[in-house]
């Protein structure tokens, strides 16, 4: 069996928000810098996998005593911006919404009741000192979410198939100032076409929270670990961001069977990864 040191998780997609470095007051802004310069920064594998091996005792460590740390970093036009982890905060609230993703017997066995109580209680006594917390990363497991993909453009697709020891990778890079106006282009479209539904509830979800950020933050879109459970020629044909914005735009038009052609690509592309999570 490998090490938890050496596994590599495959379920999980992220969509981040990098921040300036002014964006930061001080001390964190210093600290920031300094961790900018590290050549050794560890991955988002790296930061799964210690979540894993902290679920090997007993009982299981359901979310970090101390906070994270670490942050991805990157550079662009010449000014360095973050997406700090906050491993600790993100553990919380995915801890929220284990009931609804996990049969209770395979959530009791894996975190006893006792533990997700005393979690749930150091959380409401944190979340009273620090009321406006939000973090700069949200995930999503065997999926990536419609409403992620209003938030980029086909353009801004990048992919490399990888080789040797290099994994694959598919992600999209967007300015915050260009993700805000595709959801509020979106939503026009969506309100006036269907009234309500999921895909509006969840635009406008991670619309407010885009809103959290400076202005000249950089979003990604990163298919994370689902590089690993999608074969190499459908990933290399993913452009499940132009599907989403042909079919708001068949809406707009008022095209509902260009918009549901577009529906049923991505329910189709879809839905191998869907059956692998039913299967896990």
């Amino acid at each position: 069996m490998p090490k938890v040191s050496s596994v590599i998780v495959p379920y999980a997609a992220y969509l981040r928000v990098y921040e300036p470095l002014a964006a930061f007051p001080e001390p964190e802004r210093t600290h920031w810098a300094r961790y900018a310069r590290r050549p050794d920064r560890p991955s988002y594998q790296d930061e799964l996998r210690r979540s894993l091996a902290d679920l090997l005792p007993t009982p299981p460590i359901a979310v970090p005593v101390h906070e994270s740390s670490d942050a991805f970093v990157l550079e662009t036009d010449g000014v360095v911006c973050v997406c700090p982890w906050r491993t600790r905060l993100r553990g919380w609230q995915a801890l929220s919404g284990l009931a609804g993703e996990l049969p209770q017997p395979l959530l009791d066995a894996v975190l006893p009741p006792v533990v997700r109580d005393q979690a749930a209680r150091d959380y409401e006594r944190w979340l009273d000192r620090n009321p406006d917390a939000r973090p700069w990363i949200r995930t999503a497991t065997w999926q990536v979410p419609l409403n992620w993909f209003v938030l980029v453009a086909d353009e801004e697709r990048r992919y490399d198939k990888g080789t040797g020891e290099v994994p694959p990778m598919l992600r999209y890079r967007t300015p915050m100032v260009q993700a805000r106006r595709r959801v509020a282009r979106a939503l026009r479209a969506l309100k006036d076409a269907i009234g309500e539904g999921p895909l509006i509830d969840g635009l406008v979800d991670v619309g407010r929270w885009l809103e959290e950020f400076h202005p000249r933050a950089l979003v990604e879109l990163d298919y994370g670990g689902l590089v690993h459970v999608v074969p190499a020629g459908e990933l290399e044909d993913d452009h499940s961001a132009a599907d989403v914005a042909h079919g708001i735009e068949a809406l707009r038009q008022g095209d509902g069977t260009a918009a549901g052609e577009a529906y049923a690509r991505l329910v189709e592309r879809w839905r191998a990864v869907r059956d692998l999570r039913s299967a896990n």
